[in-house]
């Protein structure tokens, strides 16, 4: 390629890791054909169905990237997977570069027996419903007085602040209104949030928690140890948020939230739908059964068996994952190239780093269409 040339650009996932992506190249290549595919007819993925829908501030990203669209020049052609509709190869002899950014969305299996039961769902399934999916539905879903967590980062966090939400007020950020009279019913009377961490190790932000502490009508207990380990700052911060939201909730309250620390899921009970979940504690062996008539995975994401475009497919011996190159003129970002970990702002971090290669290999004549 020529250095009087700009490269022309394909981005595939509208997610803030390819929109990042899309910013930091069009700030390089003013004149550059900049497309981005999504397989959804509107863009923004994580931001606008893995976001809560209360946390209208992290959403107000897209405000940014509406920009991109309507000012800087950057296409979006929605309702096109990349992978069934229009092949991977096909992409790659039309632009120079490609970037997947398709990310990470399916949920991560417990791997334990009776998690195929009814009436056990993925944190996945129930966030893109809460953000109104298209391809989520509340077909299937039973909750009850019960449910458990398995899980204690802050999509956890985010599960049980909505369930304890008002109706109402999820409707009044945008929550279709059947969703959320399913998601918060009035019948919810405990939930149990269990991770496999000691708190020392969990994965919530203290931020996440202070949020439930605002609460009305919920009863907060947990099984962590009262003082932390001495030195060590972060973990007592951890404690000390939870310690906080147990000590200032009503005893009397008509729900409660039950937090257990350092329990590993081992068996799912139940005939058809789910009655109880059972733990075993790291440390000692000891078992836990709790009553559930749900129950919410909340470990983590995985690339989807069906995903029309897999990452490992392209790795070779030229691939360099560490900075997102998977061969010449092909190459990956945020979840897809490191895995389903950080939050926004280290999506941006990742989508500049890759950008940074991208542009060197164009500077440096590393770019080269492929042939179909």
């Amino acid at each position: 390629m020529g250095q009087n040339q700009v490269p022309t650009v394909a981005i595939v996932g509208s997610g803030p890791s390819g929109c990042y992506t899309a910013q930091f190249l069009r700030k390089r290549f003013p004149d550059a054909q900049i497309t981005i595919f999504d397989r959804l007819p509107m863009p923004y993925g994580l931001v606008r169905f893995g976001v809560a829908p209360d946390h209208a501030g992290t959403k107000a990203v897209t405000q940014q990237f509406d920009r991109l669209f309507e000012r800087d020049g950057v296409k979006f052609v929605g309702s096109i997977e990349v992978g069934k509709d229009k092949s991977l190869e096909e992409l790659r002899a039309e632009f120079d570069v490609v970037v997947l950014a398709t990310g990470l969305s399916a949920d991560r299996q417990l791997g334990i027996p009776g998690e195929e039961k009814n009436g056990v769902y993925g944190s996945g399934r129930i966030t893109r419903l809460i953000n109104g999916h298209p391809d989520e539905s509340l077909e299937g879903i039973q909750l009850g007085e019960r449910v458990v967590i398995v899980g204690q980062g802050n999509v956890a966090m985010d599960l049980i602040r909505l369930s304890l939400t008002h109706p109402e007020e999820l409707a009044g950020v945008g929550v279709d209104r059947e969703v959320a009279d399913l998601i918060a019913h009035s019948m919810l009377k405990q939930i149990d949030v269990v991770g496999r961490s000691e708190i020392s190790d969990a994965k919530f932000d203290v931020a996440m928690v202070k949020e439930l502490g605002k609460i009305a009508d919920v009863r907060f207990t947990s099984d962590a140890p009262i003082l932390g380990e001495e030195g060590d700052p972060e973990t007592q911060k951890r404690i000390d948020a939870i310690n906080t939201l147990v000590d200032n909730s009503p005893v009397t309250a008509g729900r409660v939230v039950n937090f257990h620390f350092g329990w590993v899921p081992s068996e799912i009970n139940g005939e058809q739908h789910v009655s109880e979940a059972i733990f075993t504690a790291k440390h000692t062996g000891e078992r836990k059964a709790l009553p559930a008539d749900a129950i919410y995975t909340a470990i983590g994401f995985t690339e989807a068996e069906a995903a029309a475009v897999k990452r490992d497919a392209h790795i070779s011996e030229i691939t360099d994952l560490e900075t997102g190159r998977l061969a010449q003129g092909l190459y990956c970002v945020g979840w897809l190239r490191r895995g389903p970990r950080g939050t926004i702002p280290a999506n941006r971090a990742d989508a500049k780093m890759v950008s940074e290669a991208i542009i060197e290999d164009f500077e440096n004549n590393q770019l080269e269409k492929v042939t179909v």
